[in-house]
Protein backbone atom coordinates (compact mmCIF):
# COMPACT_ATOMS: atom_id res chain seq x y z
CA UNK A 1 0.00 0.00 0.00
CA UNK A 2 1.02 3.86 -0.23
CA UNK A 3 -0.11 6.93 0.92
CA UNK A 4 0.99 9.58 -1.20
CA UNK A 5 3.70 7.09 -2.28
CA UNK A 6 5.28 6.59 0.99
CA UNK A 7 5.10 2.65 0.72
CA UNK A 8 4.29 0.24 3.09
CA UNK A 9 4.49 -3.75 3.14
CA UNK A 10 1.48 -4.56 5.28
CA UNK A 11 1.58 -7.78 7.30
CA UNK A 12 -1.43 -9.70 9.15
CA UNK A 13 -0.51 -10.94 12.18
CA UNK A 14 -3.53 -12.24 13.31
CA UNK A 15 -4.43 -14.15 10.85
CA UNK A 16 -0.88 -15.76 11.06
CA UNK A 17 2.06 -16.06 13.43
CA UNK A 18 4.69 -13.69 12.57
CA UNK A 19 7.60 -13.27 13.72
CA UNK A 20 10.95 -11.12 11.49
CA UNK A 21 14.53 -10.92 11.99
CA UNK A 22 15.70 -7.47 11.71
CA UNK A 23 17.62 -9.69 8.56
CA UNK A 24 14.17 -10.55 7.19
CA UNK A 25 12.38 -7.08 7.69
CA UNK A 26 15.43 -5.95 5.32
CA UNK A 27 15.45 -8.44 2.88
CA UNK A 28 11.50 -7.66 2.00
CA UNK A 29 12.47 -3.73 2.30
CA UNK A 30 15.20 -4.63 -0.47
CA UNK A 31 13.25 -2.58 -3.40
CA UNK A 32 15.89 -5.28 -5.74
CA UNK A 33 15.93 -8.73 -3.68
CA UNK A 34 12.54 -8.51 -1.87
CA UNK A 35 9.00 -6.52 -2.19
CA UNK A 36 10.64 -2.97 -1.42
CA UNK A 37 8.54 -0.71 0.74
CA UNK A 38 9.75 2.02 2.80
CA UNK A 39 8.50 0.55 5.95
CA UNK A 40 7.03 -3.23 7.03
CA UNK A 41 3.55 -2.21 9.08
CA UNK A 42 2.83 -5.68 11.15
CA UNK A 43 -1.20 -5.91 12.77
CA UNK A 44 -1.24 -7.97 15.67
CA UNK A 45 -4.31 -8.55 18.19
CA UNK A 46 -4.15 -5.66 21.07
CA UNK A 47 -2.73 -6.04 24.03
CA UNK A 48 -5.39 -3.96 26.23
CA UNK A 49 -8.99 -3.69 26.41
CA UNK A 50 -9.68 -0.46 25.31
CA UNK A 51 -8.46 -1.02 21.78
CA UNK A 52 -8.97 -2.61 18.85
CA UNK A 53 -5.31 -3.57 17.41
CA UNK A 54 -1.99 -3.15 17.98
CA UNK A 55 0.19 -1.39 15.43
CA UNK A 56 4.01 -2.36 15.01
CA UNK A 57 6.66 -0.27 12.29
CA UNK A 58 9.94 -1.30 11.10
CA UNK A 59 11.93 1.12 9.14
CA UNK A 60 13.31 -0.53 5.80
CA UNK A 61 16.54 -0.93 8.16
CA UNK A 62 15.31 -3.15 9.99
CA UNK A 63 14.39 -1.56 13.29
CA UNK A 64 11.29 -1.02 15.43
CA UNK A 65 10.16 2.50 15.42
CA UNK A 66 7.32 3.98 17.65
CA UNK A 67 5.39 5.75 14.97
CA UNK A 68 3.97 6.54 11.52
CA UNK A 69 1.21 8.76 10.14
CA UNK A 70 1.06 7.90 6.48
CA UNK A 71 1.02 4.15 7.92
CA UNK A 72 -1.49 4.39 10.31
CA UNK A 73 -3.62 5.72 7.09
CA UNK A 74 -2.74 2.50 5.03
CA UNK A 75 -3.49 0.17 8.58
CA UNK A 76 -7.39 1.65 8.30
CA UNK A 77 -8.00 0.49 5.20
CA UNK A 78 -6.35 -2.80 6.01
CA UNK A 79 -7.62 -4.05 8.18
CA UNK A 80 -11.54 -3.44 6.97
CA UNK A 81 -9.92 -4.74 3.47
CA UNK A 82 -8.53 -8.11 5.20
CA UNK A 83 -12.38 -8.47 7.11
CA UNK A 84 -11.03 -7.68 10.40
CA UNK A 85 -13.17 -5.43 11.17
CA UNK A 86 -15.97 -3.56 10.18
CA UNK A 87 -15.26 -0.62 12.25
CA UNK A 88 -14.44 2.89 10.34
CA UNK A 89 -13.20 4.95 13.50
CA UNK A 90 -10.21 2.39 15.18
CA UNK A 91 -8.57 2.86 18.45
CA UNK A 92 -4.70 1.32 17.65
CA UNK A 93 -1.79 0.47 19.89
CA UNK A 94 1.87 1.69 19.04
CA UNK A 95 4.68 1.95 20.98
CA UNK A 96 4.61 5.85 21.29
CA UNK A 97 0.96 5.65 22.69
CA UNK A 98 -2.79 5.55 21.21
CA UNK A 99 -3.72 6.75 17.66
CA UNK A 100 -7.32 7.03 16.24
CA UNK A 101 -7.73 6.78 12.21
CA UNK A 102 -11.01 7.01 11.11
CA UNK A 103 -11.89 6.75 7.03
CA UNK A 104 -14.85 8.99 6.25
CA UNK A 105 -17.68 8.36 3.35
CA UNK A 106 -15.17 9.25 0.55
CA UNK A 107 -12.46 6.79 1.73
CA UNK A 108 -10.17 9.41 2.77
CA UNK A 109 -8.45 8.53 6.35
CA UNK A 110 -8.18 11.15 9.41
CA UNK A 111 -5.48 10.10 11.98
CA UNK A 112 -5.77 11.80 15.56
CA UNK A 113 -1.58 11.67 15.66
CA UNK A 114 -2.27 13.14 19.77
CA UNK A 115 -0.24 16.22 20.96
CA UNK A 116 3.08 17.01 19.67
CA UNK A 117 6.04 17.11 22.60
CA UNK A 118 8.44 19.55 22.80
CA UNK A 119 10.61 18.58 26.07
CA UNK A 120 14.14 17.43 24.45
CA UNK A 121 13.95 14.47 27.33
CA UNK A 122 11.30 13.07 24.81
CA UNK A 123 12.53 13.64 21.71
CA UNK A 124 15.10 12.96 22.43
CA UNK A 125 17.26 15.72 21.69
CA UNK A 126 20.41 16.96 23.79
CA UNK A 127 19.72 20.74 25.18
CA UNK A 128 19.88 22.65 27.81
CA UNK A 129 16.36 24.09 28.04
CA UNK A 130 12.67 24.17 25.69
CA UNK A 131 13.01 26.61 23.37
CA UNK A 132 11.08 27.23 19.73
CA UNK A 133 14.71 26.84 17.75
CA UNK A 134 17.57 25.69 18.23
CA UNK A 135 21.44 26.18 16.82
CA UNK A 136 22.54 22.89 14.93
CA UNK A 137 26.10 22.61 13.63
CA UNK A 138 25.38 20.15 10.25
CA UNK A 139 29.17 19.55 8.54
CA UNK A 140 30.52 22.72 9.36
CA UNK A 141 27.15 24.79 8.08
CA UNK A 142 24.56 26.83 11.23
CA UNK A 143 21.11 25.98 10.28
CA UNK A 144 18.18 26.71 12.72
CA UNK A 145 15.46 23.94 13.70
CA UNK A 146 12.81 23.17 15.30
CA UNK A 147 12.24 19.48 17.46
CA UNK A 148 9.28 17.74 17.95
CA UNK A 149 8.04 14.45 19.22
CA UNK A 150 5.39 13.33 16.81
CA UNK A 151 5.87 9.95 18.87
CA UNK A 152 8.97 9.77 16.69
CA UNK A 153 11.80 12.37 17.06
CA UNK A 154 11.87 14.84 13.83
CA UNK A 155 14.13 18.18 13.30
CA UNK A 156 12.89 20.90 10.77
CA UNK A 157 14.43 23.81 9.24
CA UNK A 158 13.00 26.01 6.39
CA UNK A 159 14.19 26.12 2.76
CA UNK A 160 14.13 28.79 0.34
CA UNK A 161 13.25 25.80 -1.97
CA UNK A 162 12.36 22.14 -1.85
CA UNK A 163 13.81 21.43 -5.25
CA UNK A 164 17.43 22.66 -4.14
CA UNK A 165 17.72 21.58 -0.95
CA UNK A 166 20.29 19.45 0.19
CA UNK A 167 18.27 16.47 1.43
CA UNK A 168 20.75 13.82 0.56
CA UNK A 169 23.48 15.33 1.95
CA UNK A 170 22.19 17.01 5.08
CA UNK A 171 19.36 14.71 5.57
CA UNK A 172 21.88 11.84 6.88
CA UNK A 173 23.78 14.28 9.06
CA UNK A 174 20.88 15.75 10.89
CA UNK A 175 19.54 11.74 11.29
CA UNK A 176 22.85 10.66 13.06
CA UNK A 177 23.55 13.85 14.65
CA UNK A 178 25.19 13.39 18.17
CA UNK A 179 22.08 15.83 19.53
CA UNK A 180 20.03 13.17 18.54
CA UNK A 181 20.63 9.90 20.71
CA UNK A 182 18.31 7.64 19.05
CA UNK A 183 18.83 9.39 15.87
CA UNK A 184 15.90 11.98 14.17
CA UNK A 185 14.05 12.82 10.87
CA UNK A 186 14.81 15.44 9.15
CA UNK A 187 12.12 17.80 7.60
CA UNK A 188 12.65 20.57 4.79
CA UNK A 189 10.19 22.90 4.64
CA UNK A 190 9.62 25.62 2.37
CA UNK A 191 6.52 27.92 3.18
CA UNK A 192 4.65 28.71 0.64
CA UNK A 193 1.66 30.71 2.24
CA UNK A 194 0.05 30.78 5.59
CA UNK A 195 -2.09 27.67 4.32
CA UNK A 196 0.34 25.75 2.27
CA UNK A 197 4.18 24.18 2.43
CA UNK A 198 5.86 22.39 0.33
CA UNK A 199 8.01 19.83 2.43
CA UNK A 200 10.63 16.77 2.23
CA UNK A 201 11.29 14.21 4.57
CA UNK A 202 14.48 12.40 5.37
CA UNK A 203 13.23 9.45 7.44
CA UNK A 204 15.48 8.04 10.04
CA UNK A 205 16.42 4.38 9.35
CA UNK A 206 14.87 4.69 5.49
CA UNK A 207 16.20 7.40 3.82
CA UNK A 208 14.31 10.45 1.77
CA UNK A 209 10.38 8.99 1.21
CA UNK A 210 7.59 10.59 -1.21
CA UNK A 211 5.98 11.44 1.63
CA UNK A 212 5.85 11.13 5.80
CA UNK A 213 2.59 11.71 7.86
CA UNK A 214 4.27 12.25 11.14
CA UNK A 215 7.01 14.54 9.46
CA UNK A 216 4.06 16.58 7.87
CA UNK A 217 2.39 16.80 11.45
CA UNK A 218 5.76 17.77 12.70
CA UNK A 219 6.32 20.47 10.17
CA UNK A 220 3.16 22.41 10.19
CA UNK A 221 3.53 22.13 14.05
CA UNK A 222 6.81 23.70 13.89
CA UNK A 223 5.42 26.44 11.16
CA UNK A 224 2.61 27.32 13.60
CA UNK A 225 4.56 27.93 16.85
CA UNK A 226 7.15 29.93 14.80
CA UNK A 227 4.23 32.40 13.71
CA UNK A 228 4.36 31.12 10.29
CA UNK A 229 1.03 28.76 9.47
CA UNK A 230 -2.34 29.06 10.36
CA UNK A 231 -3.99 26.26 12.07
CA UNK A 232 -4.93 24.23 8.85
CA UNK A 233 -2.10 23.71 6.42
CA UNK A 234 -2.22 22.02 3.21
CA UNK A 235 1.29 19.67 2.77
CA UNK A 236 2.86 19.31 -0.76
CA UNK A 237 4.87 16.47 -0.67
CA UNK A 238 6.87 14.34 -3.98
CA UNK A 239 3.94 11.93 -3.88
CA UNK A 240 0.96 13.98 -2.87
CA UNK A 241 -0.99 16.21 -0.53
CA UNK A 242 -1.93 15.58 3.20
CA UNK A 243 -3.90 18.12 5.30
CA UNK A 244 -2.69 18.55 8.46
CA UNK A 245 -4.73 20.62 11.98
CA UNK A 246 -3.19 21.49 14.91
CA UNK A 247 -4.92 24.55 17.61
CA UNK A 248 -1.91 24.94 19.37
CA UNK A 249 -0.05 23.95 22.59
CA UNK A 250 -1.78 21.00 24.53
CA UNK A 251 -4.03 19.98 21.19
CA UNK A 252 -3.92 17.10 19.33
CA UNK A 253 -3.04 17.02 15.69
CA UNK A 254 -5.46 15.93 12.77
CA UNK A 255 -3.66 14.71 9.43
CA UNK A 256 -5.56 13.63 6.62
CA UNK A 257 -5.05 12.26 3.14
CA UNK A 258 -5.86 9.22 0.97
CA UNK A 259 -4.05 6.02 0.76
CA UNK A 260 -3.61 3.16 -2.28
CA UNK A 261 -3.68 -0.68 -2.73
CA UNK A 262 -0.84 -1.71 -4.88
CA UNK A 263 -1.35 -5.32 -4.49
CA UNK A 264 -1.33 -8.50 -2.70
CA UNK A 265 0.73 -11.01 -2.75
CA UNK A 266 2.89 -13.83 -0.48
CA UNK A 267 6.39 -14.06 0.19
CA UNK A 268 8.57 -17.16 1.43
CA UNK A 269 11.37 -15.87 4.08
Amino acid sequence: MNGQGNDFVMLNGIAQKISLSSAQISHIADRHFGVGCDQILLVEAPTRPDTDFRYRIFNADGGEVEQCGNGARCFAHFVRDQELTDKTELRVETLSGIIEPAIAADGSVTVNMGAPRFSPAEIPFTADAEALQYPLDVGGSAITIGTVSMGNPHAVQIVANTDTAGVGTMGPLIEHHSKFPKRVNAGFMQVLSRSRIRLRVWERGAGETLACGTGACAAVVTGIRWGLLDESVAVSTRGGELTVRWSGRGANVFMSGTTATVYTGEINV
